[in-house]
């Protein structure tokens, strides 16, 4: 079944502002899985590591502003917030709902970089919910920074009753930098699992048993294995590790925040089967899309920066010599 529906499709690369792409490119209830890793609002600036080119001193590496994760009330913060309530920027209408939620986020935050920052997820929520399948899946990945306020978003936008989770992702051990803050020290990102109604795709996932697991009564255990909770990388056999605090990792392609491929595989092959269709429209390394080349799904990534497509290109076509296949795609958006 992957491998007929692999023929007939051309996956996609967007080069572009995710919002304009998800409403002008992509249709209704097209799509099965969405993954999405936007910037945090962080307050920082990243680069991105590279080699330099060929004749320039061996080892060394150069650095460029992959993208800034740093907001401000302005101009265009205003244009996007007075666009949405006046539905003139989505294609899928607000509901009552978001709107009052999106007053009163105002009302009580001022004209501030969260406010700025909202306004700018509102809508690419909104038209994510427009794209995705009735039986379909989104994971917003996020931080404590936000996550609380995004929650209330995907509530008003995907409705209550399909929020499924809030699964806590433990990066890993504690770095010696990390440990001289003042006060309790975070080491985990968060996860929203919403679907668009409670009927969706779902495949349950296990994490093989250690071999002197026993059962409490001593016997061998029987079933398929120990099923994973909605907290990763908390139990003993469940390693999940960023690839950011592993220094030898072999996945490391110098973007800053680059997610383990263990972390969209256990995504992607719980909420998608073969065949289906995968969007991230923050695609930054390329990691989403090239699980889900792998995992035989078709997929499509966008991002608005030219070093993030430059990045994943080049990663899919690394990609094609391990998984042994030309990987068929095209690029949108760049001259």
């Amino acid at each position: 079944m992957g491998d007929q529906v692999l023929k007939d499709w051309k996956n996609k690369l967007y080069f572009g502002d995710n919002l304009e792409i998800l409403r002008d490119k992509i249709p209704d209830n097209s799509v099965d899985l969405i993954y999405l890793d936007p910037p945090f609002k962080s307050g920082r600036d990243y680069n991105i590591l590279f080699q330099p080119e060929a004749g320039k001193l061996k080892g060394a590496t150069a650095q460029v502003k992959a993208f800034e994760d740093t907001w401000s009330w302005g101009l265009e913060a205003e244009g996007t917030y007075e666009g949405l309530i006046s539905s003139k920027i989505t294609k899928e209408k607000p509901n009552q709902r978001l709107i009052e939620l999106m007053k009163a986020m105002r009302s009580y935050l001022g004209e501030c970089s969260m406010m700025a920052y909202l306004a700018m997820m509102a809508p690419r929520l909104l038209e994510m919910k427009r794209v995705l399948k009735d039986t379909g899946s989104i994971y917003l990945h996020c931080d404590p920074t936000a996550s609380h306020y995004l929650k209330i978003l995907m509530d008003a936008i995907f409705g209550i009753e399909n929020f499924r989770n809030e699964i806590i992702w433990r990066i890993g051990w504690v770095s010696g930098f990390k440990t001289q803050k003042k006060g309790w020290i975070r080491n985990h990102d968060v996860l929203l699992y919403y679907t668009k109604s409670a009927e969706f795709t779902f495949n349950k996932e296990y994490i093989p048993y250690p071999p002197d697991y026993r059962r409490r009564g001593g016997g061998q255990p029987t079933g398929k294995g120990i099923p994973i909770e909605d907290t990763w990388n908390c139990h003993p056999e469940d390693r999940l590790d960023s690839i950011m605090i592993m220094s030898f990792s072999k996945e490391k392609i110098g973007y800053p925040t680059q997610k383990p491929e263990k972390l969209l595989e256990r995504i992607i092959k719980a909420s998608s089967n073969e065949g289906d269709l995968v969007l991230d429209p923050f695609c930054g390394s390329g990691t989403t899309v090239a699980v889900a080349e792998r995992l035989e799904r078709r997929w499509i990534g966008i991002d608005i920066t030219y070093i993030a497509i430059d990045v994943t290109f080049k990663r899919l076509k690394e990609s094609e010599k391990r998984i042994g296949r030309i990987i068929d795609f095209d690029i949108d958006g760049m001259m």
